[in-house]
């Protein structure tokens, strides 16, 4: 097999139109979420909040595979870009009658679904848009893109949420997803086209292969690092999909934070990673991927544990402080593993089965994002949000060490 190595970067166009769907797409995103955590946690326990991010991390654990099937059976990746992103805003759409909390659960897994296809298709088209040379300002430029938009999304909630009922906020949200589905038929497809036919059979076939690989499939696991690489993933995932599930809750009713502030605080990190994500991925050309990426796995442990100290002062302007430093931890370290795996699985992808490794980021961030909800609510509902923290901050540093230990670098810095 032959590695990916798309030479011609993308024209301005092409680049603006993925700095704006980057943007809109997590302005809707994380408006959703965020808002969902309010109000459900309003209503029910610690448990009840973080399922509702288990169910989307669960729709990404199980359809990335599928989808990155799909785009690299049929290389019709423009098509899936435009019809998941539809998709998966029209699965809120149910929200704008009815908020209960069942069915924002229901809404947020099927949202997952479809967003899945859409983040493995998107990542694939970026990277290959900034060429072998420049791939990692490539994706540092849309996740910076992808980062005004949290701050957007994550600024406006606080205010939002005071401001309408439930079913009016996701009106909101859709139009956010549809202006984003509006900006994807900019997009033009750089990987290479292909004419085989999707079958039942083959979609089966090609799905099991991506989920249990084996033979010269594994081979690239083995001899890259990369299999421990998605196992790095799982375990760091699972303190931060945990933490971020309960996160909005925990500032609000543990450190004592108004709607506003808190909205606030949650910003701090999109507006760092404005700035970090394209400096780290002009990083990543120069000094290679596996540096950043065990920074990054590392951090996520150092954030959890910052957080839990905002309890200790008994001011409100240190508790703001507090806070703020760990969503700034959570920047710097998220760019670095971002930036890192992204470009370090572009840099060892063959050219057949890119969309089915990105995928694969994917469903090792979802089966994380599964677990670790899970564990974080049932701690915190038993003890406390702190406690929850504080035990999940482990599983980030067993992962950094096992990356650190296995992954083999596989690009050169000119």
């Amino acid at each position: 097999m032959v590695v990916n190595q798309q030479a011609r970067p993308a024209g301005r166009g092409q680049r603006s139109a993925l700095a704006l769907i980057g943007l809109s797409r997590v302005a809707c995103g994380s408006l959703f979420g965020t808002a969902m955590a309010l109000y459900i946690g309003e209503q029910g326990s610690p448990f009840a909040v973080s399922l509702a991010y288990a169910a989307f991390s669960f729709g990404l654990f199980v359809f990335a595979p599928v989808w990155g099937a799909i785009a690299d059976i049929t290389g019709r990746r423009r098509a899936i870009l435009v019809g998941t992103a539809f998709l998966s805003t029209l699965a809120i759409v149910p929200l704008t009658l009815t908020a209960s909390v069942p069915l924002q659960i229901v809404c947020r897994g099927l949202f997952a679904v479809f967003t899945a296809g859409f983040q493995s298709v998107i990542l694939t088209i970026v990277s290959e848009s900034g060429g072998e040379s420049g791939r990692g300002r490539s994706i540092g430029f849309y996740s910076s893109a992808r980062s005004s938009g949290a701050i957007s999304g994550r600024l406006f909630v606080g205010y939002l949420v005071g401001l309408l009922v439930p079913t009016d906020l996701y009106l909101v949200v859709v139009g956010l997803g549809l202006v984003a589905t509006l900006l994807t038929l900019r997009i033009s497809d750089p990987t290479p086209p292909s004419e085989a036919t999707l079958t039942a059979g083959r979609l089966l076939r090609e799905v099991r292969g991506r989920l249990l690989p084996g033979g010269t499939r594994r081979e690239l696991f083995e001899r890259t690092g990369l299999g421990w690489l998605y196992v790095g993933l799982v375990l760091r995932n699972m303190t931060e999909k945990g933490f971020i599930s309960v996160v909005p809750v925990f500032l609000v009713a543990d450190v004592g934070l108004s709607n506003v502030v808190m909205g606030a605080v949650l910003a701090v990190s999109p507006a760092v990673r404005v700035v970090s994500m394209y400096g780290f991925g002009r990083l990543s050309d120069a000094v290679g991927r596996k540096k950043l990426i065990v920074g990054g796995l590392a951090g996520s442990g150092v954030q959890a544990l910052v957080i839990v100290l905002a309890l200790v002062p008994d001011g409100r302007l240190a508790r703001i402080g507090i806070s703020s430093t760990a969503f700034v931890v959570h920047a710097v370290t998220f760019s670095m593993l971002t930036v890192g795996t992204i470009a370090f699985v572009a840099d060892v992808a063959p050219v057949d089965r890119e969309s089915e490794l990105m995928g694969l980021r994917s469903t090792a961030r979802g089966l994380g994002g599964v677990l670790g909800p899970l564990v974080v609510g049932a701690l915190a509902t038993r003890f406390d949000y702190a406690t929850a923290f504080v035990c999940t901050s482990v599983l980030a540093f067993v992962a950094a060490g096992l990356v650190g230990r296995t992954l083999t670098e596989n690009f050169s810095p000119d």
